[in-house]
Protein backbone atom coordinates (compact mmCIF):
# COMPACT_ATOMS: atom_id res chain seq x y z
CA UNK A 1 0.00 0.00 0.00
CA UNK A 2 3.25 2.21 1.06
CA UNK A 3 4.39 1.44 -2.56
CA UNK A 4 1.55 2.45 -4.10
CA UNK A 5 0.50 5.71 -2.22
CA UNK A 6 4.83 6.44 -3.22
CA UNK A 7 4.03 6.28 -6.97
CA UNK A 8 0.83 8.15 -6.75
CA UNK A 9 2.91 10.97 -4.94
CA UNK A 10 5.73 10.96 -7.61
CA UNK A 11 3.66 10.93 -10.22
CA UNK A 12 1.59 14.10 -9.32
CA UNK A 13 4.59 15.58 -8.09
CA UNK A 14 6.02 15.19 -11.52
CA UNK A 15 2.68 16.19 -13.00
CA UNK A 16 3.09 19.26 -11.46
CA UNK A 17 6.64 19.72 -12.21
CA UNK A 18 5.74 19.73 -16.05
CA UNK A 19 2.96 21.83 -15.79
CA UNK A 20 4.80 24.46 -14.74
CA UNK A 21 7.49 24.42 -16.63
CA UNK A 22 5.32 24.32 -19.68
CA UNK A 23 3.12 27.30 -18.19
CA UNK A 24 6.76 29.29 -17.33
CA UNK A 25 8.24 28.53 -20.69
CA UNK A 26 4.99 29.39 -22.56
CA UNK A 27 4.97 32.53 -20.42
CA UNK A 28 8.62 33.58 -20.87
CA UNK A 29 8.34 32.44 -24.65
CA UNK A 30 5.30 35.20 -25.04
CA UNK A 31 6.88 37.92 -23.57
CA UNK A 32 10.18 37.46 -25.99
CA UNK A 33 7.41 37.68 -28.78
CA UNK A 34 5.88 40.22 -27.43
CA UNK A 35 9.36 42.24 -26.98
CA UNK A 36 10.64 41.22 -30.63
CA UNK A 37 7.47 42.53 -32.20
CA UNK A 38 7.66 46.32 -30.62
CA UNK A 39 10.98 46.55 -31.20
CA UNK A 40 10.48 45.29 -35.29
CA UNK A 41 6.85 47.35 -35.72
CA UNK A 42 8.79 50.57 -35.40
CA UNK A 43 7.89 52.25 -38.44
CA UNK A 44 9.74 55.45 -39.49
CA UNK A 45 7.02 57.84 -41.46
CA UNK A 46 8.50 59.46 -44.51
CA UNK A 47 6.75 61.97 -46.14
CA UNK A 48 6.58 61.49 -50.34
CA UNK A 49 9.17 63.06 -51.75
CA UNK A 50 8.10 66.11 -54.33
CA UNK A 51 6.81 65.95 -57.73
CA UNK A 52 9.65 66.22 -60.95
CA UNK A 53 6.94 68.13 -62.75
CA UNK A 54 5.07 71.31 -61.59
CA UNK A 55 2.40 71.09 -64.75
CA UNK A 56 -1.48 71.73 -63.72
CA UNK A 57 -4.18 69.23 -64.93
CA UNK A 58 -7.28 71.10 -65.66
CA UNK A 59 -10.21 69.03 -64.70
CA UNK A 60 -14.23 70.52 -65.50
CA UNK A 61 -16.41 67.34 -66.60
CA UNK A 62 -17.54 64.71 -64.49
CA UNK A 63 -14.31 62.32 -63.71
CA UNK A 64 -12.43 59.84 -62.18
CA UNK A 65 -8.41 61.24 -61.48
CA UNK A 66 -6.25 58.74 -61.28
CA UNK A 67 -2.84 59.69 -59.95
CA UNK A 68 0.57 57.71 -59.78
CA UNK A 69 4.22 58.94 -58.99
CA UNK A 70 6.38 60.11 -62.14
CA UNK A 71 9.10 58.30 -63.20
CA UNK A 72 11.48 60.10 -61.56
CA UNK A 73 9.22 60.95 -57.94
CA UNK A 74 8.76 56.61 -58.19
CA UNK A 75 12.45 56.39 -58.21
CA UNK A 76 12.68 58.90 -54.80
CA UNK A 77 10.01 56.61 -52.84
CA UNK A 78 12.15 53.56 -54.12
CA UNK A 79 14.64 54.72 -52.38
CA UNK A 80 13.49 55.52 -48.90
CA UNK A 81 11.44 52.66 -49.04
CA UNK A 82 12.18 49.17 -47.83
CA UNK A 83 12.25 46.95 -50.95
CA UNK A 84 9.13 44.67 -49.59
CA UNK A 85 7.22 47.89 -48.28
CA UNK A 86 7.87 49.74 -52.08
CA UNK A 87 7.18 46.11 -53.76
CA UNK A 88 3.79 46.03 -51.88
CA UNK A 89 3.06 49.97 -52.42
CA UNK A 90 3.05 49.33 -55.95
CA UNK A 91 1.15 46.01 -56.00
CA UNK A 92 -1.61 47.87 -54.23
CA UNK A 93 -1.74 50.35 -55.96
CA UNK A 94 -1.23 48.58 -59.05
CA UNK A 95 -4.56 46.39 -58.73
CA UNK A 96 -6.90 48.49 -56.71
CA UNK A 97 -6.72 50.76 -59.77
CA UNK A 98 -6.93 47.76 -62.25
CA UNK A 99 -10.44 47.18 -60.66
CA UNK A 100 -11.58 50.80 -60.13
CA UNK A 101 -11.24 51.08 -64.05
CA UNK A 102 -13.15 47.96 -64.29
CA UNK A 103 -15.95 49.39 -62.51
CA UNK A 104 -16.32 52.49 -63.74
CA UNK A 105 -16.01 51.50 -67.21
CA UNK A 106 -18.61 49.12 -66.43
CA UNK A 107 -21.14 50.58 -64.01
CA UNK A 108 -20.34 54.46 -64.52
CA UNK A 109 -19.46 54.44 -68.22
CA UNK A 110 -20.41 58.56 -67.82
CA UNK A 111 -17.66 59.58 -65.69
CA UNK A 112 -14.06 60.01 -67.76
CA UNK A 113 -11.25 58.31 -66.17
CA UNK A 114 -7.98 61.23 -66.25
CA UNK A 115 -4.49 59.45 -65.86
CA UNK A 116 -1.78 61.08 -64.28
CA UNK A 117 1.56 61.14 -63.37
CA UNK A 118 2.99 64.08 -64.98
CA UNK A 119 0.86 66.85 -63.11
CA UNK A 120 1.67 68.09 -60.01
CA UNK A 121 -1.27 70.67 -59.47
CA UNK A 122 -4.51 69.31 -59.97
CA UNK A 123 -7.28 72.48 -60.80
CA UNK A 124 -11.05 71.30 -60.42
CA UNK A 125 -13.64 74.11 -62.33
CA UNK A 126 -16.84 73.91 -60.96
CA UNK A 127 -20.04 74.20 -62.92
CA UNK A 128 -20.44 77.70 -60.84
CA UNK A 129 -17.13 79.01 -62.10
CA UNK A 130 -15.31 78.43 -58.70
CA UNK A 131 -11.95 76.13 -58.56
CA UNK A 132 -10.25 73.90 -56.35
CA UNK A 133 -6.52 73.33 -56.74
CA UNK A 134 -4.87 70.11 -55.47
CA UNK A 135 -1.16 69.76 -54.58
CA UNK A 136 -0.79 65.97 -55.25
CA UNK A 137 3.07 66.69 -53.40
CA UNK A 138 0.63 66.82 -50.20
CA UNK A 139 -0.98 63.63 -50.46
CA UNK A 140 1.22 61.20 -49.03
CA UNK A 141 0.11 58.15 -50.54
CA UNK A 142 1.69 56.95 -54.21
CA UNK A 143 -1.06 56.37 -55.86
CA UNK A 144 -5.00 57.14 -55.74
CA UNK A 145 -8.33 58.30 -57.12
CA UNK A 146 -9.81 62.02 -56.92
CA UNK A 147 -13.38 62.10 -57.65
CA UNK A 148 -15.09 65.06 -59.20
CA UNK A 149 -18.51 66.10 -60.02
CA UNK A 150 -18.37 70.17 -61.47
CA UNK A 151 -21.29 70.43 -59.05
CA UNK A 152 -19.60 69.44 -55.81
CA UNK A 153 -16.06 69.43 -54.43
CA UNK A 154 -13.69 67.11 -55.41
CA UNK A 155 -13.14 64.06 -53.22
CA UNK A 156 -10.15 61.38 -52.48
CA UNK A 157 -11.71 58.00 -51.93
CA UNK A 158 -10.88 54.77 -50.45
CA UNK A 159 -10.13 52.90 -53.95
CA UNK A 160 -10.80 49.40 -51.80
CA UNK A 161 -14.40 50.65 -51.73
CA UNK A 162 -14.51 52.07 -54.79
CA UNK A 163 -18.43 50.85 -55.74
CA UNK A 164 -20.02 52.51 -52.56
CA UNK A 165 -17.76 55.70 -53.08
CA UNK A 166 -18.96 56.07 -56.81
CA UNK A 167 -22.41 55.40 -55.61
CA UNK A 168 -22.22 58.00 -52.60
CA UNK A 169 -20.00 60.62 -54.36
CA UNK A 170 -21.96 61.28 -57.96
CA UNK A 171 -25.94 59.82 -56.98
CA UNK A 172 -28.16 63.15 -57.61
Amino acid sequence: MKKKSSIILIFTITLIALGASVFFSCNSHTETKASLIKKDTVITLLSKPGATFTDTLIISRPSAVFYNPDSLQLEKIKAVNQRTIFESLTHDCFYQMRNARIVLKKYWPQVTIVDNSRARFLLFIKSDKTQTLIDLDHKNDICGILLFDPAKEPELIDMMNIDTALGFYFKP
